[in-house]
C-alpha cells in the first residue's frame, strides 16, 4: 500500500533534480557567454574558469539560491567590452551590479522577471534606455548614473510601479521631463541632474510625495522657476535644485518641508527676497541660496535654524546687517556671505560656538574689528575677510589656531603687528594680509622644532611693515609666492632665502633694503619672477643669477648697483623682461642672447654703460673709465704723488748738491796743507 506514494515522490524528487541541474546548467552557460564578450585584467574573473557548472555558485560576484543564481555583483572589477543580450536568461536573477566598469555599447535588460536591483552606473553605455521594461516590472532600484545615454527620457519606465529609486543623472538626455513622471508615485529617490534637458520642470513632480531625496540640476537649462507644488513633497530630506538656470521667486510653500535637511538652490537666477517661511525648516542642516540675484536681508526667522552646519548666501545683492543670532547658532560649521552688500559690525561672539570652519564674509561693507574667538577650538580652517572697511589689530589668537590653512585679510584698514607664529603655522598653506596698515617686525618662529610649515604663499605687500626680513622665512620650504613689496623693511637681504627651492615669484621692491644682493639667490631654481627695485641695495650683480635658467622677469632698477652687468645673464633664455635702470652699471653692455631683445629703457639712469643702442657707444675711454667719483679720486691721488715725488727730487738734489761742495772745500784744504 506505500510502495507507490514512495515511487511517486522518488519521481518527482527526481524530476526535481533533473530540473535543478539544467536550470544551473542553464545559469552557468549564460555567465560564461558574458564572460566572453568582457576584457578584464587576469585575476578578475579567475573563479570563472571551472567547466564544471556545480561550482557556478562559488564563482567570485555570483551569488546563488536554492540552487540558482540569484545575484551577480561585479562592482569595480575594471571589466570593459560589452554585455550580451544573452543576460536576460538569468530568470531568477534579483540583484545586478556591474557599476565602476568600462563597459561600452548599448545595454538591453529583458525579461528579467525577478530583477528588482539593477545598477549600471559609472560606465561608458550609449545609446538609449527604450527597453521593454514591462519584463522587469519588478523592479524596485535602477541605476545609470554617469553612463553616455542620449534621447529623450524613457517613458517605459511609467510602468515600473514598484520603482523606488531612479538615478539617470550624469548622461546626455535631452528634451523635457515628462509630466508623467510624475505618476511614479512609489519613488523615494528622484535624480535626472547632469543632462542636457530643457523646458520646464512640471509641477506633476508635486504628486510623489513619497519622494525623499530629488535632484534636478547641473547642466540642465529649465525655464521658468520652482515650481510652488513643490511645498506637498512633505517627506523630502533632501532637495538639490542647483546650477540649472531657475529664474523667479522661491516659492514660500517650501517652508511646508518640515522634513528638509538639505536645500541646494545656488548658481541660479533666483530673484527677490529669501522667504521667511524658510525659519519653519527647523531640520535644516544646509542651506546654499549663493549665487543667485537674491534681494533684501536675512530673514529674522532664521534664528530658529539650530541645526544648520552649512550657510551660503555668497554672491546675491544681500543688505543690511550679519544679524547677531548668526553667532548663536550652536552647530554653525561654514558661514558664506561673500560678494553682497552688507553693512555693519561682524557678530563678535562668531566662533564662539567652538565648532566654526569656514569663515567667507569677502567683498561687502562690513566695518568694526575682527571678532576675538574665531578659533576657539581650532577648528577653523579657512578665514576670508578681504576686501570690506575692517580696522583694529588682527586676533592675537590667530596666532596660535594651529587649525588654520588659508588667511586672506587683505584690502582692510586694519593696523598693528603680525600676531606672533600666524605666518609660521604648520598647515597653512596662504596667507594673505596686503593692502593694510600692518606695522611692526616681523617676528622669527618661536616654534621651530615643531613641523615643518607648509605656507605657499606669502602676500604681506603694501603694510607699515620694518625691520629685517626674518631668517624665518628662509625655512618655509614650500613657499612658492612671497610679496613683501611696499613696506619699511631694511638691513641686507638674508643669504638663507637661497633656501626657498619651491619659490616662483619674489618681491621686494620698494622697501630699504640695503647691502649686496646675495649670490644664494641663484639656488631659487624655480623662480619665474624676481622684483628687488627700488632699494639700496649695492654691490654687483653676483653671476649665479644666471643658474635661475626659469627667470621670467627681473627688475633690480633703482638702487646703487654698480660695477659690469654679467655676460652670463644673455644666456637666460627665459629672460624676457629686464630693468637694470637707474643704478650706476659701467662698461660696455654685452649685445649677445637675450640682451638683443631688451628695451634701452632697461638701461637708463646708468651714464657709465656704454653700447651701440644706448646712444653712448663704446671707446678705450669709456670701457675702462670708472664711475666720475672714483675718477676724481685718482686724479687728486696722481697729483699729490707728483708732488711728493719733486719734493723728494729736490731734497735729493740739494743734498747732493751740499756734499759735493763739502768734498770739494777737503780737497782744496788738502792741496793747500801739501805745499
Amino acid at each position: 500500500m506505500m510502495v507507490f506514494p514512495f515511487i511517486v515522490l522518488t519521481f518527482f524528487s527526481l524530476v526535481g533534480t533533473s530540473c535543478f541541474a539544467s536550470s544551473l546548467v542553464s545559469d552557468f552557460h549564460v555567465l560564461v557567454t558574458l564572460k566572453q564578450g568582457f576584457h578584464f585584467p587576469e585575476p578578475a574573473l579567475s573563479t570563472w574558469n571551472s567547466s564544471s557548472p556545480r561550482s557556478v555558485c562559488s564563482w567570485v560576484g555570483v551569488r546563488c539560491n536554492r540552487g540558482r543564481v540569484v545575484a551577480v555583483d561585479l562592482t569595480d572589477f575594471s571589466l570593459s567590452g560589452s554585455v550580451s543580450p544573452l543576460i536576460s536568461g538569468l530568470d531568477r536573477l534579483t540583484d545586478l551590479s556591474l557599476a565602476g566598469n568600462n563597459f561600452t555599447g548599448s545595454i538591453a535588460i529583458a525579461n528579467l522577471t525577478s530583477l528588482q536591483f539593477l545598477n549600471i552606473s559609472n560606465n561608458q553605455f550609449s545609446g538609449g534606455l527604450d527597453w521593454n521594461y514591462s519584463g522587469i516590472a519588478n523592479l524596485e532600484v535602477f541605476d545609470a548614473y554617469n553612463n553616455n545615454f542620449t534621447a529623450l527620457l524613457p517613458l517605459g519606465i511609467l510602468s515600473l510601479n514598484k520603482l523606488r529609486f531612479l538615478e539617470l543623472g550624469g548622461n546626455f538626455f535631452s528634451g523635457k521631463i515628462p509630466k508623467s513622471y510624475g505618476n511614479l508615485v512609489s519613488l523615494e529617490y528622484l535624480s535626472l541632474a547632469g543632462n542636457d534637458l530643457i523646458g520646464e520642470i512640471p509641477g506633476e513632480l508635486g504628486n510623489l510625495t513619497n519622494l525623499r531625496e530629488l535632484y534636478l540640476g547641473y547642466y540642465n537649462v529649465f525655464d521658468g522657476g520652482i515650481p510652488k507644488e513643490f511645498g506637498k513633497l512633505v517627506n523630502m530630506v533632501h532637495m538639490d535644485l542647483s546650477s540649472c538656470e531657475l529664474d523667479g521667486r522661491i516659492p514660500r510653500e517650501l517652508g511646508n518641508l518640515k522634513a528638509l535637511d538639505t536645500l541646494y538652490l545656488h548658481i541660479n537666477l533666483l530673484s527677490g527676497s529669501i522667504p521667511r517661511h524658510l525659519g519653519n525648516l527647523t531640520n535644516l542642516v544646509n542651506l546654499d541660496l549663493s549665487n543667485n540675484a537674491l534681494t533684501g536681508e536675512i530673514p529674522s526667522e532664521f534664528s530658529t535654524l539650530e541645526q544648520l552646519k552649512l550657510f551660503n548666501l555668497f554672491m546675491n545683492r544681500l543688505h543690511g546687517s550679519i544679524p547677531d543670532y548668526v553667532a548663536d547658532l550652536p552647530n554653525l560649521e561654514t558661514l558664506g556671505l561673500w560678494k553682497n552688500n552688507f553693512t555693519g559690525i561682524i557678530p563678535q561672539k562668531l566662533g564662539q560656538n567652538g565648532k566654526l570652519q569656514l569663515l567667507d564674509l569677502s567683498s561687502n561693507k562690513l566695518t568694526g574689528e575682527i571678532p576675538p574667538n574665531l578659533c576657539s577650538s581650532n577648528q577653523l580652517r579657512i578665514l576670508i575677510l578681504l576686501k570690506n572697511f575692517l580696522f583694529g589689530p588682527i586676533p592675537q589668537g590667530l596666532g596660535t589656531c594651529s587649525s588654520l590653512t588659508r588667511v586672506r585679510l587683505g584690502q582692510n584698514y586694519l593696523n598693528g603687528s603680525i600676531p606672533n607664529g600666524l605666518i609660521y603655522l604648520p598647515l597653512l598653506n596662504l596667507a594673505e594680509l596686503q593692502n593694510n596698515y600692518l606695522s611692526g617686525m616681523l617676528s622669527e618662529n618661536a616654534n621651530s622644532s615643531s613641523q615643518p610649515a607648509k605656507l605657499g604663499q606669502l602676500n604681506l605687500s603694501d603694510n607699515h611693515l620694518s625691520g629685517p626680513l626674518p631668517f624665518s622665512l628662509s625655512n618655509l620650504s614650500s613657499l612658492q609666492i612671497l610679496l613683501l613689496s611696499r613696506n619699511q623693511f631694511s638691513g641686507p637681504i638674508p643669504p638663507s632665502i637661497g633656501q626657498l627651492h619651491q619659490v616662483l615669484k619674489l618681491d621686494l621692491s620698494r622697501n630699504l633694503l640695503s647691502g649686496e644682493i646675495p649670490p644664494e639667490i641663484g639656488n631659487c631654481f624655480h623662480l619665474t619672477y624676481l622684483d628687488m627695485s627700488q632699494n639700496n641695495l649695492s654691490g654687483s650683480i653676483p653671476p649665479e643669477i644666471s643658474n635661475v635658467h626659469i627667470l621670467n622677469y627681473l627688475n633690480i632698477s633703482r638702487n646703487h648697483l654698480n660695477q659690469n652687468i654679467p655676460k652670463s645673464i644673455g644666456t637666460m633664455k627665459s629672460l624676457t623682461i629686464a630693468d637694470f635702470s637707474f643704478n650706476d652699471f659701467s662698461g660696455k653692455l654685452p649685445e649677445s642672447g637675450q640682451f638683443a631683445f631688451f628695451n634701452a629703457s632697461a638701461f637708463a639712469g646708468n651714464p657709465h654703460l656704454c653700447g651701440s643702442f644706448l646712444n653712448n657707444p663704446c671707446n678705450i675711454t669709456t670701457i675702462t673709465s670708472t664711475p666720475r667719483k672714483n675718477h676724481g679720486d685718482f686724479k687728486l691721488i696722481f697729483a699729490l704723488g707728483l708732488l711728493i715725488c719733486s719734493l723728494v727730487f729736490a731734497a735729493a738734489a740739494i743734498i747732493k748738491a751740499k756734499s759735493f761742495k763739502r768734498n770739494a772745500i777737503q780737497i782744496q784744504l788738502s792741496n793747500v796743507s801739501m805745499h
